[in-house]
């Protein structure tokens, strides 16, 4: 049996090329003392493995170059060595990339087919959504009545960021995203209060019309000129929660910072960055609170879902150009 498996052949320089990739063909691993093998039904492309991709020190380990890389995936058992699992068991867990994962079964955790669509525990109910949770109640300290602002408000994460905010109380939540289609799914779907296209005037000039009184709350995906237009309309105590700058990802030179930093003196503004993974003792009430919003339609959710492991590439390559619309998911 083959298994076809992804590998980093250069580390991209700018924008990452097709040929900066390789897609292996390699026997199927065989689990060793305490290991499961699962085959993966659906792999997560998410920007932050832009990051990974550079030498360069970070949160996260490089990827190894010549060596197969690592990401989200949800599969089934089809072997086990551990106790606890079972052939048949559905599991989540973070070597993606690959047909096939022989990993400790420490590094796997069980999802209930049953209960939701496999492909959402990366998404809606997986990471994306507790880094959603996490930063907006947590980082942001989110109270009812705020007002909130979310650029790149179509993706796996702003989507339900705003969502949350609704459902938790916001007085309004306004949202940024790249395409007219998306903002009407913002508005029409989605239930923001307000939606703009940052590609058709100047972001700081969008949100003083969508919100004519401030924000309370910036939750930033994007950077760049939209960091620097929410400072501009922060009101005093207003928090901004860094999650990703994506407009700088592929940035050969370091981008410039947002000019009007002064302004959180006047207004004892803050800016805190986070990452997920430092909030995971949120996930038993991430679960418990948003999963019945889910399973009730209260909280919606798009995907955008690419066929095939020799895709996958392509897949990343549009997540960072924003075409998909909720998640990206690869579909094995």
């Amino acid at each position: 049996m083959i298994n076809r498996e992804w590998h980093l052949q250069s580390r991209p320089v700018g924008w990452p090329k097709p040929e900066d990739f390789a897609l292996v063909e390699a026997p199927v691993p065989t689990p060793g003392e305490g290991q499961i093998l699962v085959r993966n039904a659906y792999l997560s492309v998410d920007p932050y493995m832009r990051g990974r991709m550079s030498a360069a020190k970070s949160y996260a380990a490089p990827y190894e170059l010549g060596k197969v890389m690592q990401g989200g995936a949800v599969g089934e058992v089809v072997a086990s060595n551990a106790e606890g699992f079972s052939v048949g068991d559905h599991v989540l867990h973070f070597f993606g990339w690959r047909e096939y994962a022989a990993l400790d079964a420490q590094h796997a955790v069980k999802v209930d087919a049953s209960a939701a669509p496999l492909s959402t525990y990366l998404g809606v109910l997986g990471m994306t959504g507790l880094t959603a949770y996490a930063g907006l109640l947590r980082t942001a300290s989110f109270k009812e009545g705020d007002v909130v602002f979310v650029s790149g408000a179509a993706g796996a994460v702003g989507s339900q960021v705003g969502q949350i905010a609704k459902l938790k109380g916001a007085s309004r939540v306004i949202g940024s995203a790249g395409s007219d289609e998306k903002v009407r799914l913002l508005v029409e779907e989605y239930g923001f209060d307000a939606a703009f296209n940052y590609k058709n005037r100047p972001v700081a000039e969008q949100l003083r019309e969508a919100a004519p009184d401030g924000i309370d709350v910036y939750f930033d995906n994007v950077g760049g000129d939209h960091l620097e237009a929410a400072i501009g309309s922060l009101n005093q105590g207003g928090r901004i929660a860094v999650c990703g700058m994506i407009s700088v990802y592929n940035n050969t030179e370091p981008a410039p910072g947002p000019r009007n930093l002064a302004r959180l003196i006047q207004t004892r503004g803050r800016i805190e960055g986070f990452l997920v993974g430092d909030h995971y003792d949120l996930q038993p009430q991430f679960v418990q609170e948003v999963g019945p919003w889910v399973a009730s339609g209260a909280l919606k959710y798009r995907e955008t879902v690419v066929e095939g492991i020799e895709n996958n590439v392509e897949a990343f390559l549009g997540v960072l150009r924003g075409d998909n619309t909720g998640k990206m998911i690869v579909k094995l």
